[in-house]
């Protein structure tokens, strides 16, 4: 059995990074427990197009109404994978299989699921993490559901990995980065490579989307590897 994986999305600049993970863990068949700040729907907005009514949210405002859509190659690759079919059985293996679900918890409330220990999970995602997420989360000043989530996560001992994205840095970044790393957190700051065959937005989108899918233990061909064919 697959626990869910626990994402938080705020503030930072980087929309796109979230969106693109949210759409590989539900092609690779992985539910999803997601919150998003005030100042990460403002971001999504603003990077992306997209409105989202935290208040009365639905899925496919983040593009995730299909979410596995046929001119994506990676996506269906992905799908096949992770042996998932569009029939109600799995014809690539021996049980049903389906594309991850997306539950989605208001980033008050802090009786969802996923601020407990006791709520099983397979890690978290802060992408982006704005830098006052990461410096609540390095002194343990939670103020909202996402920032308790990780609280938890650090507790818990389960992987958080956490995705900042901003340049250049300051010296309270830099210790703040240095104190949830000596927490057990890591830290993935968006700095995509341009070594796998760089062709388009998308690829460098998806190397990042790769190493965090890594730090979670999560199987999946997305990108290219080195040394790979």
């Amino acid at each position: 059995m697959n626990h869910p994986i626990c994402v938080g999305i705020t503030g930072a600049s980087g929309a796109i990074y979230a969106v693109r993970l949210l759409e590989v863990l539900r092609a690779l068949g992985r539910d999803v427990h997601l919150s998003i700040s005030p100042s990460g729907r403002d971001v999504i907005r603003h990077e992306l197009n997209l409105h989202v009514d935290l208040d009365n949210f639905q899925v496919a405002s983040l593009l995730l109404g299909d979410g596995l859509a046929p001119h994506d190659s990676k996506m269906s690759l992905l799908k096949t994978t992770a042996g998932i079919s569009t029939s109600d059985r799995n014809e690539l293996g021996s049980g049903p299989s389906r594309p991850g679900e997306i539950h989605y918890h208001h980033w008050h409330d802090f009786l969802a699921p996923m601020a407990s220990g006791s709520f099983l999970t397979a890690g978290m995602v802060i992408c982006p993490c704005s830098g006052t997420t990461l410096s609540a989360v390095a002194t343990g000043a939670a103020g909202n559901l996402i920032q308790r989530a990780a609280e938890v996560h650090l507790k818990e001992r389960r992987k958080l990995v956490l995705v900042p994205r901003e340049t250049p840095l300051s010296l309270p970044h830099i210790d703040n980065m240095r104190r949830a790393t000596e927490a057990g957190a890591i830290v993935l700051p968006a700095s995509p490579g341009w070594y796998h065959d760089v062709r388009s937005v998308r690829d460098l989108v998806d190397f990042m989307v790769t190493r965090i899918c890594d730090q979670l233990g999560i199987e999946h061909t997305l990108t290219k590897r080195w040394g790979g064919n």
